[in-house]
């Protein structure tokens, strides 16, 4: 049951990185470092985080002006 859950939840969060990736692609934004936190898949019963990475000042911009609309 728990490797189940595990299974789930990386599941869940690989779906919610594909859809934040296409997302920031509709408005012109390319997080090259998009993915799953390696050290939160470490874990026995791995929870995933989903890792943004580092980016631009512009590319910051324009996320939080797309946020916005």
């Amino acid at each position: 049951m728990k490797a189940q859950h595990s299974a789930l939840c990386v599941e869940e969060a690989e779906e919610a990185v594909k859809e934040l990736r296409a997302a920031l692609a509709e408005a012109g934004i390319t997080l090259p470092s998009l993915g799953l936190d390696p050290v939160s898949l470490a874990r026995e019963a791995p929870c995933p985080l989903v890792e943004l990475g580092r980016c631009s000042v512009e590319t910051a911009r324009r996320i939080a002006s797309a946020v916005v609309r």
